[in-house]
């Protein structure tokens, strides 16, 4: 078959029109700055993470632009979301970093503002979450059933639906804890500033923004652990949450509430940042995973390190998202009222 020159003409101009645009790409970066916002104030595990990366980002961006935090607090990290497709730059210069758990609130309904999150352009994810319930080492805890045995113990909230929140819920009404939580926190960095002044007798948080002084010193009892994993540094017999369950129906009630979890620390972007630079922040996501140097700083500040691509957090959010609508508000429902009303799961 005959291909006329203007055919020919037509698809060499397409080709050298998508290199032009291919190194405009490149090219964008260069001279810029790329802000990572974080949804809590300086000091927490988000911030840490963020922090992290920062150092790292901009040597696997093509024009090696400089990488800043920035903190913006509020609404337990929807504000910074909220942000992304509001008021920040639309053109690939601003990323985000939030809590996890507000993915399961929003499909189940839990959620204070209507936010769709298969909609953002996902960046990847650092690690899962490894969140773990603690006491300070002065009140003579040393088990869960000692915890229980406790009279009050006084817990700080940064906000509801946040990991934190869940977990101590969790500690509460399914394995009887007499926690009574204290909100106004901004952030876990001031949480366990009130820990160790004893206005606060414990927490439950990320295990990678417990002081590693804290640790070392046995400042604290850990009494149970949200992942099926155990970091180097905490005991071995700490248990995991699901394994412990009272009932059954306990055991799929905090599976549901941690499912999120497997997210871990995510990354995200607006919705209307152009799919070239999305892609040129998620190979630079990638590339700065396998960076020895990242990694070796990672452990050094022992925050954990299992990355997931943005291939594989939309993956876990949509089949976070593939809830059945009645199963999905059902549940949410459910947990929303066990949450506040009741002492325990164990409803037939």
């Amino acid at each position: 078959m005959k291909i006329s020159r203007f055919a020919l003409l037509a698809v060499g101009a397409i080709a050298g029109f998508a290199t032009v645009t291919d190194a405009q790409a490149q090219d964008f970066y260069k001279g810029k700055t790329l802000t990572i916002i974080v949804g809590y104030s300086p000091g927490g595990g988000f911030d840490d993470n963020a922090r992290l990366l920062a150092r790292y980002l901009g040597r696997h961006i093509p024009g090696n632009p400089s990488v800043l935090v920035s903190n913006l607090p509020g609404a337990a990290s929807l504000t910074a979301v909220l942000y992304l497709d509001a008021t920040a730059p639309k053109d690939g210069t601003v990323i985000d970093t939030f809590n996890f758990g507000q993915i399961g609130d929003s499909r189940m309904g839990l959620s204070p503002l209507k936010i769709d999150f298969r909609k953002y352009n996902w960046i990847g994810s650092i690690s899962q979450d490894i969140t773990a319930c603690y006491v300070w080492h002065t009140l003579g805890i040393n088990t869960l059933a000692d915890a229980k045995a406790h009279a009050t113990l006084h817990f700080g909230l940064t906000s509801v639906g946040t990991s934190n929140d869940v977990n101590q819920k969790i500690l509460k009404n399914i394995f009887g804890v007499d926690i009574e939580q204290v909100p106004g926190y901004p952030g876990s960095a001031e949480e366990k500033l009130a820990i160790e002044r004893g206005e606060l007798d414990g927490d439950c948080g990320a295990w990678s923004s417990v002081p590693a002084d804290w640790i070392a010193k046995q400042e604290i009892v850990t009494l149970d652990r949200s992942a099926p994993i155990v970091p180097p540094d905490m005991p071995a017999s700490v248990p995991y949450v699901v394994d412990i369950a009272p009932t059954a129906r306990d055991r799929e009630i905090i599976r549901l509430l941690v499912a999120s979890g497997d997210v871990g620390r995510p990354f995200i972007a607006s919705s209307s940042v152009p799919a070239d630079r999305v892609k040129i922040l998620r190979d630079a996501f990638d590339a700065t995973m396998q960076d020895p140097d990242f990694q070796a700083d990672a452990t050094k500040q022992r925050l954990p390190f299992s990355p997931n691509n943005a291939e594989d957090a939309v993956m876990t959010v949509d089949e976070i998202y593939a809830t059945p609508d009645d199963i999905a508000i059902l549940v949410g429902a459910y947990v929303a009222y066990v949450m506040v009303n009741l002492t325990g799961f164990g409803i037939d």
